[in-house]
């Protein structure tokens, strides 16, 4: 534990988009997707919404990945992980909002269990920590949209009639996903579009605007500003652990050879014990 002089580095950018149906999600996902890195092959749309997507492909060749129920979070990590691997800049998850209340989302997950409530939660949260560390942690940009509807409150008069009243939109989505963000934009179903948290200064208290490829554009001035941060420090895999994950190679544990590869730093030695594993073929299960 040491402290140091505080240092601006370069970042990549996790925005946040939401509005109501019609309100301008994709495109605008697009547009900004666009001005951040300038080349529609490097962006790709994990498109819950029907391939909502796919009508704006006139807009240029950007790439789609389709999910379809069951929208738990393991699939939505998954659809994550294959965008970088394809060399993304930019990555959309139109929408998010399905993986917390879709088929086989986190709700759907919760009404399917029995047994204590308290207990259920402690495992599902988890699973929903670890999609939300995926796009934290990932090295593509990241915008998500969010479905936004009507929240309703109710209430008591002085003379104990229960009524109920509007009390604004609310995003479908877990409440707080909003503080892991840079960004986050809200659009009324006119595409105007305001800032409800915004770290970077540009937009908060601004007026309202229309998203154009030049929004992305300061977005990406912004993130670039700083140093390169240093590459992550990989661990040294310990001798009890390479044995244990041999005997998993050989029940061909799919894709653990090369997690392995990336999540350790191994030496001359751990990388022959690990060489008669590479030509072995192994099937990715389905989530």
């Amino acid at each position: 534990m040491q402290l140091q002089k505080a240092t601006r580095k370069k970042v990549k950018l996790r925005l946040g988009l939401s509005a109501v149906a019609g309100g301008g999600k994709t495109k605008g996902a697009l547009l900004l997707a666009y001005g951040l890195c300038g080349d529609w092959e490097k962006i790709a749309v994990i498109d819950t919404e029907n391939n909502s997507a796919s009508l704006y492909s006139d807009m240029g060749p950007f790439n789609t990945l389709e999910l379809t129920a069951d929208y738990t979070p393991e699939k939505y990590i998954q659809a994550i992980k294959a965008c970088e691997d394809a060399g993304m800049e930019v990555v959309i998850i139109d929408s998010i909002t399905h993986e917390w209340d879709g088929k086989g989302g986190i709700i759907d997950i919760s009404n399917s269990m029995t047994g204590n409530s308290f207990t259920n939660w402690a495992k599902i949260t988890p699973r929903h920590q670890a999609f939300i560390d995926a796009i934290l942690q990932s090295k593509c940009h990241i915008i998500t949209t969010v479905r936004r509807k009507q929240d309703y409150e109710m209430n008591k008069d002085n003379n104990g009639k229960t009524t109920v009243t509007k009390a604004g939109l609310k995003e479908v989505t877990r409440e707080g996903f909003e503080y892991e963000l840079t960004l986050n934009f809200n659009l009324d179903e006119k595409h105007n579009c305001t800032a409800s948290k915004d770290r970077t200064g540009l937009f908060m208290d601004k007026p309202a605007f229309i998203i154009t490829t030049e929004t992305g554009e300061l977005i990406r001035q912004w993130c670039e500003q700083g140093i390169e941060p240093p590459p992550p420090v990989k661990p040294t895999l310990k001798p009890d652990q390479l044995q244990a994950y041999v005997k998993r190679l050989e029940a061909k544990e799919a894709d653990l050879l090369d997690k392995i590869k990336e999540a350790f730093t191994l030496d001359a030695n751990q990388l022959a014990a690990l060489k008669p594993f590479e030509a072995v073929a192994v099937v990715t299960p389905a989530v």
